[in-house]
């Protein structure tokens, strides 16, 4: 339980950067999905 500042930083960052990646997978998957119905 020491330094809370810091740990409250990197939950945030953290948080922060699995949304992000999320939502890059999210786009990369609907991308391959409307490429594979364009494609068939």
């Amino acid at each position: 339980m020491k330094n809370p500042d810091k740990d409250m930083s990197f939950w945030t960052k953290y948080k922060k950067f699995a949304s992000t990646e999320i939502l890059m997978y999210l786009i990369m998957i609907i991308g391959i999905t409307l490429g594979i119905i364009f494609l068939s």
